[in-house]
């Protein structure tokens, strides 16, 4: 059997000192010296879905339902399903080993399409406000909650995954070939807050305590 090799669409241009291969990814786990934070994370080899129906309602992907309204987002064990529009939905699998969904036409799998990308820790807001107008904070939504938008001037899902005093976390994703130029414009708009690399077991720490 030919094995399948999968590359992220970015590159952080330090090699991590801990990896895993997942599914054909080289998925960083650890990179030196990762610091106090911010962090930014490369979470491309996380599998992600575009779900398209007349009836999202009638969807249950992982058996977690579909939110009701734009702009709401579902979180559970490591399922953040995202409502878009009408009739479409984004399923973001955080955790490890994503698993099968359902071979129907309503669901495509959209992982090596798009870059995805978690900043995480303090100054988050501070560096996403300098690359958007969206309103990470906004106090009438709770988190966590999509917003569809530009962000460093390209069509993006963000998502506020945290927004107290006690973590901060951003996701988004966007087509694959804005990847580096994304990852190049948030490494300016976090140079003076300390902004790092780091792998995916900070993640898992953030969200372990989310």
């Amino acid at each position: 059997m030919i094995a399948i090799t999968r590359n992220s669409p970015v590159s952080f241009q330090t090699d991590p000192v801990k990896t895993d291969i997942r599914n054909g990814w080289r998925v960083a786990l650890k990179y030196r010296d990762e610091g106090s934070g911010p962090y930014l994370v490369d979470m491309s080899h996380k599998t992600r879905w575009d779900l398209q129906a007349g009836n999202l309602a009638g969807l249950t992907p992982f058996g977690v339902d579909v939110p009701d309204n734009p702009g709401t987002c579902t979180f559970k064990e490591s399922v953040l399903i995202n409502r878009m529009n009408r009739t479409q939905a984004a399923a973001w699998y955080l955790g490890k080993e994503a698993p099968e969904l359902p071979d129907e036409p309503a669901y495509t799998d959209v992982t090596e399409s798009t870059v995805f990308l978690a900043l995480l820790g303090p100054y988050t807001f501070s560096i996403a406000e300098k690359l958007s107008a969206l309103d990470f904070l906004n106090p009438r939504l709770k988190p966590p909650f999509l917003l569809q938008g530009p962000f460093s001037h390209v069509p993006c899902q963000v998502v506020t995954l945290n927004n107290t005093d006690r973590f901060e976390a951003i996701l988004l994703t966007c087509s694959r070939g804005y990847g580096q130029d994304m990852v190049s414009a948030i490494l300016k708009a976090g140079m003076a807050f300390g902004l790092q690399f780091a792998g995916e077991k900070r993640f898992d720490a953030v969200m372990a305590s989310i």
